[in-house]
């Protein structure tokens, strides 16, 4: 049996937030508790990242610590005592890439006027606006950089994934690109994204198996805001317990990236399995800031898989977006294909509140969500499963 020497030098992760008063002295003592080497993500010029270490996203207040057990008892002490600059800590979680089995898109597609049968159910195909003007972070796996449909768009990428480029070798965050910002006309397929001038940003926070660490999602939103996203759509999660709540930190996250005017849409999460199972809205969409995202089929009917609002504050569902048989890019050779997953509907609902944003200078952050729920189209199933209904395009009338 392991000695508790042995076991309090074992190192883990840990997600930290700090009080936003004063983020200078939250670094002092960030270093002085973890004894730790502290590298400033946005001042980052290379610093080897080994443990011990602290990284600290400043944009929105939070840290990774990379300590043993007794390290972390010492910075839960210092939260504990109300008086600190730690506010939280807890454990990092492994988060996925949410999506169910797809395969190539090699019949013919459901298409209504030249366009996937998402684009035309949100109302993309006969909105005037393209999201021109509006930043979009897509945080994934990363996108096909050499993908013809995004020949010569200009997009902002890094990678957050040690070891590994933006380049996506797994092509789920090709796919979730597509959807929110892919072409209005692109060359060989019908029209399936939603904002085909929307300023695109790739961060890279999921590697090419498709899946990632808590920290990694903090870096990529930290960097989000830095560069002025209004949006950022994320397509992954891992599963909650019934009852087991929402994380602290993503929460104060959340309300600070608000602040900033960059709101927050996720995926609720795949797990379900109606009609036998229900399962409730995943980590980190049942924080009640960021904006929870279900996945309906082409009949406007809730998807099998699609979680729903079991828990109350923030574990609601709070819009639906297409997420069956769903046609986007895909890393070359395939090019194009169609999946399914809430996956796929997160980023339907970062493009239209692109279109929102453009549509409305005044809709931004909470705005921009409040304007999101407004305008949805209202579905038979029940608000736990879809919330306040389908995402709609504006119309400009």
């Amino acid at each position: 049996m392991p000695s508790t020497q042995s076991t309090d030098q074992t190192m883990q992760r840990y997600l930290v937030l700090l009080r936003p008063e004063d983020p200078d002295r939250g670094v002092r003592v960030l270093a002085e508790l973890a004894q730790a080497t502290v590298v400033i993500r946005s001042r980052d010029t290379g610093t080897p990242r080994q443990p011990p270490c602290v990284l600290v996203f400043d944009h929105i207040g939070a840290a990774r610590v990379h300590c043993t057990a007794q390290t972390r008892q010492r910075l839960a002490d210092a939260a504990a005592s109300g008086n600190s600059t730690i506010l939280a800590i807890e454990p990092e979680r492994t988060v996925y890439a949410i999506a169910e089995a797809g395969g190539p898109a090699t019949g013919p597609e459901p298409v209504v006027s030249g366009a996937s049968w998402g684009v035309h159910a949100v109302g993309a195909d006969a909105s005037p606006y393209t999201g021109k003007g509006i930043r979009i972070a897509v945080l994934d796996t990363g996108l096909d950089l050499s993908h013809p449909d995004f020949a010569g768009r200009p997009v902002v990428s890094r990678s957050f994934v040690e070891g590994e480029s933006v380049q996506d070798g797994n092509g789920h965050g090709t796919h979730c690109a597509g959807i929110a910002a892919g072409p209005a006309s692109p060359a060989s397929q019908p029209r399936y994204g939603v904002a085909g001038e929307a300023m695109l940003f790739v961060g890279k926070v999921l590697g090419d198996e498709g899946r990632g660490g808590d920290g990694d999602i903090l870096e990529g939103i930290d960097w989000a805001v830095e560069h002025g996203c209004h949006i950022v759509s994320m397509s992954l999660g891992s599963p909650v317990e019934p009852g087991q709540g929402y994380s602290t930190v993503f929460e104060e996250v959340a309300r600070r990236a608000l602040a900033a005017g960059t709101l927050i849409v996720a995926a609720a999460g795949n797990e379900s399995r109606r009609p036998d199972a229900v399962a409730p809205v995943g980590h980190p969409a049942n924080c009640p800031s960021i904006l929870a995202v279900a996945a309906v089929d082409s009949a406007l009917r809730v998807a099998p898989f699609s979680c729903a609002g079991l828990e109350g504050e923030g574990g609601e569902v709070n819009v639906a977006g297409p997420g069956v048989d769903i046609l986007s890019a895909w890393p070359a050779p395939a090019l194009h294909r169609s999946i399914s997953g809430t996956s796929m509907a997160t980023p339907f609902v970062a493009g239209v509140a692109a279109l929102h944003a453009q549509a409305d200078a005044s809709a931004r952050a909470a705005l921009l969500g409040e304007r999101l729920v407004q305008s949805c189209q209202a579905l038979q199933d029940p608000v736990r499963d879809v919330g306040a209904g389908l995402v709609r395009a504006p119309s400009g009338a």
